[in-house]
């Protein structure tokens, strides 16, 4: 039995020396199999990064440059938007003058006998006009001209053979615009 014994020790022994050389390649095949993706890795993010290298800078630039397009266009379009906002309400404070205006030039048309009240009036109307040409407003001319639908308003018609055709011969109420912009049209009668 002690024979027996010695044999079993031996193979006891040499068992566990067996499943350690089994065991070693294993753990070495991981090991390479884990080495290998690593280095895989490694590579790929490299590639991509070299390739990404020149292309970043251009990008960036690309980008940089649309962002201050877009900032300028939005900058423009702004000062548009302020510039016009600005004329139409001059122009609609204007407007609210243009009675004191109409009502002067009635006041002017009336016969008087008090020359100091009359020069009062003209007075008043004369700082009125300087008033307004400091604005930028101008009176549309209107008498003897041809009817023009953009600048003037026809409230009537007349048949005179000694006028031009779409003459006008009569102003109701003078027009005034600033710059391009008609504040107020003409009211005129028209020849022909």
């Amino acid at each position: 039995m002690s024979d027996e014994k010695k044999n079993e020790e031996v193979i006891e022994d040499t068992a566990p020396a067996e499943e350690k050389a089994a065991e070693t390649p294993k753990e070495e095949k991981k090991e390479k199999v884990k080495k290998e993706k690593a280095e895989k890795k490694k590579e790929e993010k490299a590639a991509p990064q070299e390739d990404k290298k020149p292309e970043a800078p251009q990008a960036q630039s690309d980008a940089y440059l649309r962002l201050l397009a877009e900032y300028d266009n939005y900058r423009k379009r702004s000062q548009r938007e302020k510039d016009s906002l600005y004329a139409d309400i001059k122009a609609d404070t204007l407007l609210k003058f243009l009675p004191v205006y109409d009502n002067l030039v009635r006041a002017l048309k009336q016969p008087t006998e008090d020359e100091a009240y009359r020069k009062g009036i003209e007075m008043i109307m004369t700082q009125f006009n300087t008033t307004m040409e400091k604005l930028g407003v101008e009176k549309i001319e209107s008498l003897g001209r041809t009817f023009d639908p953009a600048l003037h308003n026809a409230v009537m018609h007349v048949d005179d053979e000694t006028k031009g055709e779409n003459e006008i011969v009569e102003v109701f109420q003078e027009g005034f615009r600033l710059g391009d912009k008609v504040i107020r049209f003409a009211m005129v009668k028209v020849a022909n």
